[in-house]
C-alpha cells in the first residue's frame, strides 16, 4: 500500500470513527436529551437518509468532471458543519437542517472515496484495497460506538455536544489528510468499450447490462442484510424470539468482531476465486443465518439458546459481509468506463441508500407482527442473492469475474489500459 493510499484509508477510518461516536445515539439525543420529541427524532433520521437520496444522483457526474478530491473535501466540510450544528441544536429547525447537511455530506463522500481508491489502485491490488477500507470502516465504527457509549450521559447535553464536535473534527481530518494526495486524473482511452466521454451518463449506465444486474443484486444484498439489522431483525428478536434488548448490542458487537477478525483471512480465500461464486456463497450463508434466526423465534430451547442463536445470526451476517467487501465494490470499479467511474460508484451508492430506506419500512412491521412470513421472506431473498450472482457471472468477462487472472498486470478489465492507470503520490 502506497503512502497516498495509506492517507486515504486512514482518513476513511477516522471519519467512520466519528460516525460511530454519534449515529447510535442520534435518536436519543434529539428525542430525550434535547427534548424535541419522538416525532422530531424520526424526522431527523428520515431527513438524514433523504438527503443522501437527493445528492447522490448528481454526485457521480461532478466526480467525473472535477475529480473525486474536491468532491470529497467539500463533502467532508459539509458533514463537519452538519455534525457541529447537530451538537448545538436546540430547536427543531436547527436539528433538521443539521441532519440534512450531515446526511448529504456523508453520502457525497462515499463515491468520492471509492473513486479515489480506484484511481490509486491497479486491478491486482483493488480487491485488497476495498477489503481494507471495509475493515477499517467497521473497526472505526465499532471503536467509536464503544467509546461514545462511555462518554454520553443523558443528563448532560454537553456530553453529546462533545461527541458531535469530535465527529466534526474527524471529518475535517479526513479532508486535510486526503487533500495532501496528488491525484492525477487518468486519461480516457480512445475507443474504449462503453466509453461515452462522460456523455449520456444515465443512459449509458442503464445500457450496461452487467452493471444493471449488479445494481439489482446490490439492492437485494443491502435490503436483505443491512436494511434489517436495526429494524426488522431487531423487532423480530425482541418481539417474537423474546431476546433481551441488551442482547442486541452483543449481537451487533459479534457482527463487527467477526468482520474485524475474519476480513483478511477471508480475503486470502476469496481473492483468487470468481467474484460471482463468492457472492453466491454469501447468499447461502445468509440463508442459513435467517434459518438460525427462525430457530431463535421458536423458543423450544429456552431464552439462552434463543439468544445464542440470535447472536450467531449476526455473526454469520458479518462473515458474509467480509466476503462481499473484496468483491462487490471492486467489481463496480472494473465495470465502469474510465470516464464514468464516479457515476458508477454514485449509482451503486444510491442503490444502497434506497435499499436501506425500503428495508426498515418493510422489515420492521413484518418482524414484529408476522415473524414466520418474515423469516421465510428473507430466506428466499438470500437464496435470490445466490441466483442473481450466478446470473451476473455469466455476463462478466473472465478477468472481471476473476481479476487474479491478470495478477501483476496493471490492465483494468475491458476498459482501462496500462497507460491510463495513475500513480498517486502524497504532495510534498
Amino acid at each position: 500500500m502506497g503512502a497516498a493510499m495509506r492517507r486515504i484509508q486512514a482518513g476513511n477510518a477516522l471519519s467512520a470513527f466519528g460516525l460511530g461516536f454519534t449515529v447510535p445515539y442520534l435518536y436519543v439525543y434529539v428525542a430525550q436529551v434535547r427534548d424535541l420529541g419522538a416525532s422530531t427524532a424520526g424526522a431527523v433520521l428520515a431527513v438524514f437518509a433523504l438527503a443522501a437520496l437527493v445528492v447522490l444522483p448528481f454526485t457521480g457526474r461532478v466526480v467525473d468532471r472535477r475529480g473525486p478530491l474536491p468532491v470529497l473535501v467539500a463533502g467532508a466540510v459539509l458533514a463537519a458543519v452538519g455534525a457541529a450544528g447537530m451538537g448545538l441544536a436546540e430547536t427543531v429547525a436547527t436539528a433538521v437542517v443539521s441532519a440534512a447537511l450531515l446526511g448529504a455530506g456523508t453520502a457525497v463522500m462515499q463515491p468520492a472515496l471509492a473513486t479515489m481508491i480506484v484511481w490509486c489502485s491497479a486491478p491486482a491490488t483493488r480487491t485488497r484495497a476495498f477489503a481494507t477500507q471495509f475493515f477499517l470502516a467497521n473497526l472505526g465504527l465499532g471503536i467509536g460506538g464503544l467509546l461514545g457509549g462511555q462518554i454520553v450521559d443523558e443528563s448532560r447535553p454537553a456530553s453529546f455536544t462533545l461527541l458531535f464536535f469530535i465527529e466534526a473534527l474527524m471529518f475535517l481530518v479526513l479532508a486535510a489528510m486526503t487533500a495532501t494526495v496528488r491525484l492525477p486524473r487518468p486519461a480516457s482511452p480512445v475507443g474504449a468499450p462503453g466509453e461515452g466521454g462522460g456523455r449520456g451518463g444515465l443512459r449509458a449506465l442503464l445500457g450496461h447490462r452487467a452493471m444493471v444486474r449488479l445494481s439489482v443484486l446490490g439492492f437485494v444484498v443491502f435490503f436483505a442484510c443491512y436494511g434489517q439489522f436495526e429494524s426488522g431483525l431487531a423487532a423480530y428478536g425482541t418481539e417474537s424470539a423474546g431476546i433481551d434488548p441488551s442482547a442486541l448490542g452483543i449481537a451487533l458487537a459479534a457482527n463487527t468482531a467477526v468482520i474485524v477478525v475474519a476480513q483478511f483471512v477471508v480475503l486470502r480465500l476469496v481473492e483468487r476465486r470468481r467474484r460471482s461464486r463468492v457472492i453466491a456463497a454469501v447468499g447461502l450463508i445468509w440463508a442459513a443465518a435467517w434459518i438460525i434466526a427462525g430457530y431463535a423465534g421458536l423458543g423450544h430451547g429456552g431464552q439462552t439458546m434463543a439468544t445464542a442463536a440470535f447472536i450467531s445470526t449476526y455473526a454469520l451476517f458479518g462473515l458474509g459481509e467480509s466476503m462481499l467487501s473484496p468483491t462487490v465494490a471492486p467489481l463496480v470499479a472494473d465495470l465502469a468506463p474510465v470516464s464514468m467511474v464516479g457515476q458508477y460508484n454514485s449509482a451503486f451508492a444510491l442503490v444502497k441508500q434506497l435499499a436501506l430506506a425500503v428495508g426498515p419500512a418493510v422489515g420492521g412491521p413484518m418482524g414484529a407482527a408476522l415473524p414466520g412470513p418474515y423469516i421465510v421472506t428473507f430466506v428466499l431473498f438470500s437464496l435470490g442473492i445466490t441466483v442473481l450472482a450466478l446470473r451476473l457471472g455469466r455476463g462478466l468477462t473472465p478477468v472481471q469475474d476473476r481479476p487474479s487472472l491478470v495478477s501483476g498486470s496493471r490492465v483494468v478489465a475491458q476498459h482501462l489500459p496500462e497507460t491510463a492507470v495513475p500513480v498517486c503520490e502524497p504532495a510534498r
